[in-house]
């Protein structure tokens, strides 16, 4: 087996570990809002920092791991991760909430962030990068979900206290098995990445600052239009799964009078069906048009979430288990055709330019956990709320469409993304020029 299968096995148990602290604000809020009498939108509003910064900290880094390393940044984001939620513990104040839940927390899994999937399977996949990108992504999002019911059932015996703790211990757990199998990079240990032929070159290391590098790569992804569009449609995706439903579903159907341990249970399940949903996008995307995909994938969220006001009640109903199964195999679908759309405008920066992108997701996310928590403040149900998520992913639909495909590869890119050997002669519309390729004559060179 190639060291790269192994090196996506821990990046998938890390994300897992990072995701662990992330499942637990929506089972927290009836909590914490009991002990302290703190409203939901002040509840929410620390939610919406810890979603905040977990975007915003994404590209950044992602660059530092192309300076610092990939095992150095992810065993710190791990330890400030186990740092955060053990001092949960210790809460007497809101403001102190925020700096735990919201900072502290929002720093670590940002360092965490599916940036991370794209550093990993960038350096060590050339070929079947949608597929390990679908699991990576899978592992994240299961990680939020598959925790809950387990989280639930803690904070309902134990309390919550115990839970954050628990928490905490799962992911100082994870770092020994960072620093004993990870690696940088496959050239670290002789290697090429998985699917390079001959003729494949190592990317040059960064030698500017990781900040530098971060901001150079926003300001030249931000004056083309797909990226604008990338971002835009990523907000759409995070608004309306982390920032709605991940943090609002439990509250919502608690607010129907079914118990907190059983919605937590429907949102592990929506965990599992994203495992087989997302890896099956990236499968997917090394096939088909990743435009058409995202398409597809919002229009049925929108439609699936513009019905589910009509589904809670006190007990689980089959309509509502259907679209648990339904909304799970669409939970995050979108992150590998997004990662490859990415990959194919801007070259060896991809992965810088998709934590820009991924920081827009959390920042709708992040908007939308505190306006949702806001409009049940100040209208006593949600219903608002999931109509107007999926009217957005409706927009978003349409504005996948209107992405073009690249004329030509990004700068130095280090080769195709999808298996089996390029073929000599002219390329095909919308691919790459394979690099023993004349251009300019549209024939091969012959070999030296």
């Amino acid at each position: 087996m190639h060291r790269a299968w192994w090196v996506a096995v821990v990046a998938f148990v890390a994300l897992v570990g990072a995701a662990a602290f992330r499942a637990t604000p929506s089972v927290f809020i009836e909590p914490l809002h009991e002990e302290f009498g703190w409203s939901h939108a002040t509840i929410s509003g620390a939610v919406s920092v810890n979603i905040l910064l977990y975007g915003l900290t994404a590209p950044f880094a992602s660059a530092l791991m192309e300076r610092y390393g990939v095992r150095l940044i992810v065993s710190c984001a791990l330890l400030v991760i186990a740092a955060g939620s053990g001092l949960t513990v210790f809460l007497s104040a809101s403001w102190q909430l925020v700096l735990c839940w919201g900072v502290l927390v929002g720093l670590g899994t940002g360092s965490m962030a599916l940036a991370f999937a794209a550093t990993v399977t960038n350096r060590w996949f050339v070929h079947r990068r949608g597929l390990v990108t679908g699991i990576l992504t899978a592992g994240s999002a299961a990680g939020q979900l598959v925790f809950l019911p387990l989280v639930a059932l803690i904070v309902e015996g134990s309390g919550w206290r115990t839970a954050s703790l628990l928490v905490s211990g799962a992911a100082l757990a994870v770092v020994p098995l960072v620093l004993w199998l990870l690696r940088d990079r496959p050239e670290d240990v002789g290697l090429r990445p998985y699917g390079a032929d001959d003729a494949y070159v190592t990317p040059p290391r960064p030698s500017g600052g990781a900040a530098r590098r971060t901001l150079g790569a926003l300001t030249a992804a931000a004056r083309t239009r797909v990226f604008w569009l990338l971002a835009g449609t990523f907000a759409v995706c995070g608004a309306s799964t982390n920032g709605l439903v991940g943090t609002h579903f439990v509250p919502a159907a608690h607010d129907h009078g079914m118990a907190v341990p059983a919605a937590a249970s429907l949102l592990a399940v929506i965990g599992v069906f994203d495992l087989v949903g997302t890896v099956a996008s990236g499968w997917f995307t090394d096939r088909f048009d990743a435009r058409r995909l995202l398409a597809v994938y919002y229009a049925l969220r929108g439609v699936s979430l513009l019905f589910l006001p009509l589904l809670f009640a006190e007990t689980v109903q089959p309509p509502m288990l259907f679209f648990i199964v339904f909304y799970g195999l669409d939970w995050v679908a979108t992150v590998p055709p997004t990662i490859a759309l990415c990959r194919e405008h801007f070259g060896d920066d991809g992965a810088v330019v998709f934590g820009w992108v991924l920081a827009s997701h959390q920042a709708g996310a992040s908007l939308v956990a505190f306006l949702a928590g806001l409009t049940r403040d100040l209208t006593g149900s949600y219903d608002l709320a999931w109509i107007a998520s999926g009217a957005l992913c409706a927009v978003a639909a349409l504005a996948a469409l209107v992405i073009q495909r690249p004329s030509a590869p990004g700068p130095s890119a280090p080769g195709p993304s999808a298996p089996g050997p390029s073929a000599p002669g002219p390329s095909a519309p919308g691919t790459s020029v394979p690099r023993e390729a004349d251009p300019r004559a549209g024939r091969p060179t012959p070999p030296a």
